[in-house]
């Protein structure tokens, strides 16, 4: 991101213009160390906890990484001395997640906003050099969220094989990325792999959409296509081979013809693929589809290649496309044979990417079916030069990717062959922890969010059996069982719900960018703005004054409090005080 010369008095109410030439050392810049030695100063004369709640406590522990990255650790321990639950290890771990995370986008000139917010005064603190685009701590917190990754225990108890796929990443954000595009490419190619769902057979494919800003470092998915292309090659083959044979049956065909031979027309043979490109015709979609035993992946690395096509005329098969995640009967009509066809068992995978408005695009408002059915990962990005030549060996990262392709094109080959299917289940613990889980996620977003989320959870729960399916049906190249029935072990059925505490946190963010969920922005809906200001461990002093900032008279945030302890978003430590129930500041 590009620097320039920031002025904390443009930040001050004006006051009259001063004829007088300024001094020449007046123009000099002060370095940055200098200008928050001395505010620091000026806010510990004061005694004034500039940070109240647990976001601006956050952001300015992002502030001071920005500028000062190691050095400004003793400034995060002054600076927090002055908040009633002081705690210096705290602070020092926290101060630790805060360089750990590189390129957060939020520089030094939030430190002086918070300061002057809390009555401090900035004046003659000048040339400060921060971030251009830089937001001030007031600006919608949707703004400045930092999304979580997946904790380290989801990649401790992986199959081999994503194992070493997201061995490749160089940021947790990557290693999530690349383990998301892996399963979402794997469900489209699992046959004869099954689950009981609410009572419906269900099998394991799932729609992905990564969004990131343009350089975001979406990049990477574009490695998981080559973990199918063994098989789509082998698709293709096959379908060549098919077409070559139709051409020479065709051409004794019209040789019999003219001989007066009673024989029967050929019939072209199906177009044999896996990934179906998007930009399609609904028809010649369907078709292909169809003529693949249902089973496709719609692979696109730009999202909107779907959502112009979903906006032509001859391509909106968004209908069928909702459809086909709960593997509903798709019909259409083959005009140039005048046949009907019916697809009974639909199995579509799509894995997308994208910039948030191209979501937008896809996705035009709350109340279009595809967002809930959606898998949803956004990506923060990172101020900082990657080392493009850090990985120079002799083996590029897309031929690497084609190994794991071949390998997993042996798991595939198997299962086409197997007799019979295989189903997935759970066992009776699993489904009880399951159903508490999601009880519990369904009540909490149900309070924060309201009604027009609670699709997204519940199709949510869907999507985290699915995923757990297909860790058990890959953990089959570790051991090599293949049955009837094979159960999901503990560690792959936990994986798959600690993937899920993460997704639901992603969605929720992606829902509140869409046009028309007002209902879900700060500033429309209060109580999930008041709810995310406040640190983990909290009393009343501090969620009245996260209440104050955010305009809730003292009497609405008493009643909010008392409404998240009953949805089981807060807990009661003794009176007066609180804390997040499974949540860390």
């Amino acid at each position: 991101m590009n620097k320039k010369t920031f002025n904390p008095n443009e930040w001050l109410d004006e006051e009259p213009s001063i004829s007088a030439e300024p001094k020449v050392d007046d123009l000099k810049p002060i370095p940055v160390e200098q200008e928050i030695n001395e505010l620091v100063s000026r806010v510990e004369s004061a005694a004034i906890d500039i940070a109240p709640t647990y976001s601006d406590w956050r952001d300015l522990g992002f502030a001071l990484a920005d500028a000062l990255g190691e050095n400004g650790r003793g400034y995060y321990q002054r600076l927090s001395r002055f908040y009633s639950g002081y705690n210096e290890q705290e602070t020092d771990r926290q101060y630790d997640k805060c360089l750990a995370a590189k390129g957060s986008g939020i520089t030094i000139k939030t430190l002086f906003g918070l300061a002057k917010n809390a009555g401090i005064n900035i004046s003659m603190l000048k040339n400060v050099v921060v971030d251009e685009e830089s937001e001030s701590p007031n600006d919608d917190y949707n703004d400045k969220v930092v999304l979580p990754c997946f904790p380290d225990s989801v990649y401790d108890n992986l199959p081999d094989l994503l194992s070493n796929i997201v061995s490749n990443a160089n940021s947790p954000q990557d290693a999530d990325v690349l383990l998301l595009g892996s399963i979402v490419v794997f469900s489209s190619v699992l046959p004869r792999i099954y689950g009981i769902y609410a009572g419906r057979q269900v099998f394991p494919n799932l729609f992905l959409f990564v969004s990131a800003q343009a350089s975001g470092g979406k990049g990477c998915l574009s490695l998981c296509r080559h973990l199918v292309e063994p098989i789509h090659n082998m698709m293709l083959d096959q379908g060549k081979a098919e077409f070559e044979q139709y051409q020479m049956m065709l051409a004794q065909y019209v040789i019999d013809k003219k001989g007066k031979n009673p024989v029967e027309k050929p019939v072209a043979p199906p177009m044999r693929l896996l990934i179906i490109p998007a930009n399609n015709s609904a028809t010649g979609m369907f078709q292909l589809l169809n003529d693949n035993n249902q089973r496709g992946l719609i692979f696109e690395t730009e999202g909107d290649t779907l959502a112009q096509t979903f906006k032509s005329d001859y391509g909106d098969y968004s209908d069928g496309f909702r459809k086909a995640f709960h593997h509903e009967t798709i019909s259409y009509n083959r005009r140039t044979d005048h046949e009907y066809v019916e697809m009974n068992r639909p199995q579509l995978s799509a894995l997308l990417s994208g910039t948030p408005k191209q979501i937008n695009a896809l996705i035009p408002n709350a109340e279009n079916g595809l967002f809930s059915r959606f898998i949803f990962y956004s990506l923060t990005l990172k101020n900082e030069w990657m080392d493009v030549f850090a990985d120079s060996g002799r083996q590029t990262l897309d031929e690497r990717f084609l190994i794991y392709g071949r390998r997993f094109f042996e798991l595939y080959k198997t299962l086409s062959t197997m007799t019979g299917s295989c189903r997935i289940v759970l066992s009776e613990n699993q489904k009880s922890q399951f159903n508490e889980h999601f009880k519990k996620t369904q009540e909490r977003y149900l309070e924060l969010c309201g009604n027009d989320y609670v699709g997204t959870v519940r199709r949510l729960g869907l999507i985290t059996f699915r995923i757990a399916m297909i860790l058990t049906a890959i953990r089959i190249m570790d051991d090599g069982v293949i049955s009837e029935e094979r159960h999901c072990t503990d560690a792959d059925f936990n994986t798959a719900l600690e993937i899920s505490n993460v997704l639901v946190e992603h969605a929720c963010y992606t829902f509140s960018k869409l046009p028309g969920t007002e209902t879900v922005k700060a500033q429309n809906n209060p109580k999930l703005a008041l709810f995310n200001a406040l640190p983990n461990e909290f009393d009343r002093p501090t969620y009245l004054a996260a209440a104050k900032r955010l305009g809730i008279i003292d009497r609405t945030a008493d009643k909010q409090i008392l409404r998240f302890t009953k949805a089981g978003l807060i807990s009661r430590l003794s009176q007066g005080n609180y804390e997040k129930v499974n949540n860390q500041k």
